[in-house]
């Protein structure tokens, strides 16, 4: 991947932790970034997760959940002890992370934000996760996943 390294897989690299990157043509007439990855791919849909920007009490926070449901906002602000979450602004999600949107990584965004990672993913080896562009997918443990962005772990996927 020389040439072709993103602030996500060199946050992995220097964290030493296992990674395969999963490189595709993205369509940009795709409908849905993640479901278009699982279908490049040829993962099952579930083992592949979206990061969302949230806004919770004014601060933004990530939310990392399976492509095949949507982040429920409401167990989101209850996973941080908050009563009401919304979507950010995507331009600032965009600013924020460092990363465009349908590439947003949860891992080396511009300023680390607080995170949460949908408990679904424990139940996989391996999930995969955007690697800071489109068409660009890391494969990583949940654990490292966890660890290495700080997140806790909790239901947030609704559907």
């Amino acid at each position: 991947m020389a040439g072709r390294g993103t602030p996500a897989t060199q946050a992995l690299t220097k964290a030493k932790a296992a990674f395969t990157v999963h490189e595709y043509e993205h369509d940009p007439a795709s409908g849905s970034y993640g479901e278009e990855a699982a279908r490049a791919l040829g993962v099952p849909a579930g083992r592949v997760f979206k990061t969302l920007v949230a806004q919770i009490d004014g601060a933004l926070h990530v939310a990392v959940v399976p492509v095949t449901g949507e982040l429920d906002l409401k167990a989101l602000a209850s996973a941080v002890g908050k009563k009401r979450a919304a979507m950010a602004d995507p331009a600032l999600a965009e600013r924020t992370t460092g990363y465009v949107r349908g590439g947003i990584s949860p891992l080396g965004q511009r300023k680390r934000l607080p995170t949460v990672v949908d408990a679904s993913a424990e139940s996989y080896d391996t999930v995969f996760v955007s690697a800071g562009r489109r068409g660009l997918e890391v494969e990583v443990a949940p654990a490292d996943l966890t660890r290495l962005t700080g997140a806790t772990v909790a239901a947030i996927a609704a559907g």
